[in-house]
């Protein structure tokens, strides 16, 4: 048995000598190495097919482009068919029915010293002569607002206005709101399927719930655009996650734009940082606007699902002659430079089209002109979000062939 192990493995040693040998003789006889002929062979057949590759994908690519149009239009109409929701807009209230006059006058106090109470304890103007039957509240905070229209409530339910009194029912509405506002975060955390966002980010977002932005409520606004963002990041095949968390809390810093300075999208990726958020959310949701490039997919599902949410039919109720009135501003405000041929506010006042005398305007002032004009509308005019600015120069030089 051992004897023939040995007769086997002495075959296979000459077997290996011969096709060493054969191997010496082929590289000899070409004068090339093995290695040396591996690349030939790959340098040939990469020659050979290197145009039909180029073809290949110069095919796909046209293809890409075609069917690009049409699928992104199938996905985004599909996302808004499977999300229906309200189409009704709802406005903060900020003034409340009296029961009687009598009322108004329990409500001001002997000197005034109710009215004034109620002021100093909420940070709330009440007025309540302007209108007969009601109390107007007004304040720039909404959650003040809201805190000061549930200590009205109480009070007159209750019938006891003093000083003493209102400091103790303000206390107790204040933290009524507080529950509120947490478990408005919650409850849309909740609805939408995120979860794990600090306790400090869903207190901001429960304070959207008393936020609106053309009549729409903020918070409704976000958690419809978190059910879409998440429909077409799973059609694109983008993180499902951070497209939803992004679009949940992307309009954040709209619950602080009047503590902060700056612009609700750049405040929003602050305040997420700041707090804990993903990166990848951070950057969605401050790049929501057209202001700051779109450096993730995400980021451009949450700008998309914006511009869905905002502009379908009803969903912000601002009026034909206001929509008209501020289309005219804008225009105006750019017709209002040397320079300028025509002007057109377009995308419902987000983008402005300034078209200028290429006499007269360079290149270089072209670009001049487009930061000066938007410098004046941001200190001239109130607007939500971002416009752009968008000045185009041409030249046409035109002669004819006799």
């Amino acid at each position: 048995m051992r004897k023939n192990e040995d007769e086997v493995e002495q075959l296979k040693n000459e077997i290996r000598e011969i096709r060493g040998k054969q191997q010496e003789k082929l590289e000899k006889i070409a004068k090339l190495t093995k290695a040396d002929a591996a690349d030939k062979l790959m340098q040939m057949t990469e020659r050979d097919i290197r145009n039909d590759l180029l073809g290949l994908i110069n095919k796909l690519q046209n293809e890409a482009k075609d069917n690009a149009e049409e699928k992104a239009a199938l996905i985004i109409t599909s996302a808004m068919e499977r999300m229906a929701s309200e189409v009704t807009a709802e406005r903060t209230i900020t003034s409340l029915k009296l029961s009687d006059d009598e009322m108004k006058g329990r409500i001001i106090g002997k000197e005034g010293r109710n009215i004034q109470a109620l002021q100093r304890a909420t940070g709330v103007d009440i007025m309540v002569d302007d209108t007969p039957g009601y109390v107007v509240l007004s304040s720039f905070d909404p959650i003040r607002r809201e805190v000061a229209r549930q200590t009205m409530e109480m009070l007159m339910k209750d019938g006891r206005i003093h000083p003493g009194r209102i400091e103790e029912v303000v206390e107790k509405a204040q933290k009524q709101v507080e529950k509120e506002v947490i478990r408005a975060g919650e409850d849309a955390a909740r609805e939408v399927g995120v979860i794990g966002i600090p306790k400090e980010i869903l207190q901001l977002l429960g304070e959207l719930k008393f936020r609106t932005s053309y009549g729409q409520n903020v918070l409704k606004h976000s958690t419809e655009m978190a059910h879409i963002a998440a429909i077409i990041a799973e059609e694109v095949g983008a993180d499902v996650k951070i497209a939803k968390y992004a679009a949940l809390v992307h309009d954040l810093g709209k619950a602080l734009t009047h503590k902060v300075e700056g612009k609700h999208h750049h405040i929003s990726g602050e305040v997420l940082r700041k707090y804990g958020a993903p990166e990848a959310v951070a950057l969605a949701a401050e790049q929501h606007h057209d202001d700051v490039e779109a450096t993730s997919v995400e980021a451009l599902i949450v700008r998309t699902v914006d511009a869905i949410s905002a502009a379908r039919p009803g969903a912000r109720n601002i009026s034909a002659e206001n929509f008209g009135e501020r289309m005219r501003e804008l225009e105006n405000v750019a017709n209002g430079f040397p320079g300028i041929d025509k002007s057109y506010a377009i995308s419902a006042g987000r983008e402005v089209r300034v078209f200028v005398k290429p006499q007269q305007i360079d290149d270089l002032s072209a670009i001049k002109l487009a930061r000066d004009i938007a410098n004046k509308i941001e200190s001239t005019m109130q607007y939500p979000g971002t416009v752009k600015v968008n000045v185009i120069r041409e030249t046409r030089a035109i002669e004819f062939a006799k």
